[in-house]
């Protein structure tokens, strides 16, 4: 089973220490080698970003910062595991690391694999 764990926290602003990203790294490695972790990724401030909604077939854009948001999406990894339990103890592991923030843990639709037609 594959979750996206999808982390949220006060914006900052500003980068974290030299310390912090060398400990993340060594998770992010770990979790790489051992296979749970397939991929992650963290987000530069919404100074830098845009929220993009459509309406009524009406498209608006609000760039950033978000400042109504009392908590803005800092990253997410992508996690494969056996089981939910399994994916909460990977994601428990991350935030013991990150520190202040919470996760949504949301199990991926995976489309059942078909014999491929052309096959010979």
């Amino acid at each position: 089973m594959r979750f996206l764990s999808i982390y949220s926290a006060k914006e900052s602003n500003r980068p974290p220490s030299p310390e912090h990203m060398a400990t993340m790294g060594r998770l992010i490695e770990e979790g790489m080698r051992d296979g749970y972790l397939l991929g992650t990724e963290g987000c530069l401030p919404t100074a830098l970003g845009a929220r993009i909604r459509v309406a009524n077939d009406q498209f608006t854009v609000k760039d950033g910062p978000f400042t109504e948001s009392k908590e803005v999406v800092g990253g997410f990894a992508l996690i494969q595991a056996k089981s939910k339990e399994e994916a909460i103890e990977f994601t428990k592991r991350f935030l013991e690391v990150v520190g202040e923030g919470e996760c949504e843990l949301r199990q991926l639709y995976e489309a059942p694999v078909t014999a491929r037609a052309d096959s010979r």
